[in-house]
């Protein structure tokens, strides 16, 4: 028996960092974004050796654990998957050894933006579930997924990638100390189509360490500081206002309103941006670009821009001249999807 799971990347369309403690936790937090056609994928084989194979295939990984039942965290090379398998064993008392080879891969790399580690982190415990038997819903799945990265872990972050990647599509998420709302948002095709063409994703082709960016930012926050709460604040507004323009098809106003939101998001940090990143994104504006955001935390790893009219097209040539990876988005409407097969 073998068992497979997947589970979407997603754009941060408006909001990104009102989903970070401590300001959802004082003001609420307010995000929208979509899933796309990247994916992380775990591939789980229950074994009869007492063995735990672990092959990381994006990132050149391979380990052979023999006869484990609890993993040491203190050994941090591949703390993630080694912190899940704790964390299954101990929430669903599983008191027998679990062997098995795990095999993982992400179509994003990290520090990318995309929310890869978390969405690999949700495909896994998706993937465990399933073998299981698990009692998880989508909620449970994603509550789960952020409590090990940011609890057990300790890893700086908000709460979005976890929710995104499970639930899958376009989605308004609000953010609360004590509960997470996912609201699925219909909109009609057409805009969806319209919203396709009109994206550029360009990757700087560097990464970014987002935890010292969020750290700044949650710094920021804890000491008052008026600025950046004030940005928070545009931030979450704004998401507000793209949600009404997406679902009323106003799509001019999202490149507009992506324009605000980079403003402001440089607000709430000085690490957000730097020089490089800001040269892109004048250029993007001057060559047709009604506005754009980076993804993720910030500082590097993937931009998008909204294109007005078929500017799309040049636009797209002058970021290739510029030296990084240009690539169109498309959307995906489904969130994390386990599957059982003898191949």
């Amino acid at each position: 028996m073998i068992i497979r799971s997947r589970a979407p990347l997603r754009l941060g369309l408006a909001g990104g960092g009102t989903d970070v403690s401590p300001y959802s936790d004082q003001f609420g937090g307010a995000i929208l974004n979509a899933t796309i056609t990247k994916f992380a994928y775990a591939t789980l084989i229950p074994l009869d050796l007492p063995q735990i194979v672990i092959k990381c295939h994006d990132i050149n990984e391979h380990h052979i654990f023999n006869n484990i039942d609890e993993f040491d965290l203190t050994d941090s090379k591949l703390a993630l998957i080694k912190c899940i398998h704790n964390r299954i064993k101990k929430e669903f008392r599983i008191k027998e050894p679990m062997f098995y080879q795990l095999e993982t891969y992400v179509d994003a790399p990290p520090g990318s933006g995309l929310g890869s580690s978390s969405t690999l982190v949700v495909a896994i415990v998706a993937a465990f579930s399933e073998w299981l038997g698990l009692p998880l819903g989508d909620y449970d799945i994603a509550h789960l997924a952020y409590s090990i990265e940011r609890e057990d872990l300790g890893l700086s972050g908000g709460k979005q990638d976890q929710y995104a990647a499970t639930f899958g599509g376009f989605n308004f998420m609000e953010f609360y100390a004590d509960r997470v709302v996912v609201n699925p948002l219909r909109i009609k095709q057409k805009y969806i189509y319209e919203l396709e063409f009109s994206l550029i994703q360009y990757y700087t082709g560097t990464s970014r360490l987002s935890s010292k960016i969020i750290d700044a930012q949650v710094r920021n926050v804890s000491e008052n500081a008026s600025k950046s709460i004030e940005a928070m604040h545009s931030l979450k507004d704004l998401a507000y206002n793209m949600k009404e323009s997406l679902l009323r098809g106003r799509l001019t106003d999202i490149g507009n309103l992506l324009n605000e939101s980079w403003f402001s998001k440089k607000e709430t940090a000085d690490e957000i941006s730097n020089p490089v990143v800001d040269e892109i994104y004048e250029v993007a504006l001057k060559n047709g670009a009604l506005g754009g955001k980076i993804s993720g935390a910030g500082g590097g790893g993937y931009m998008m821009f909204y294109v007005k009219n078929c500017y799309v097209y040049h636009l797209g040539n002058v970021l290739h001249e510029m030296g990084g990876q240009v690539e169109r988005v498309n959307f995906y409407d489904k969130g994390v999807m386990t599957w059982k097969t003898d191949a």
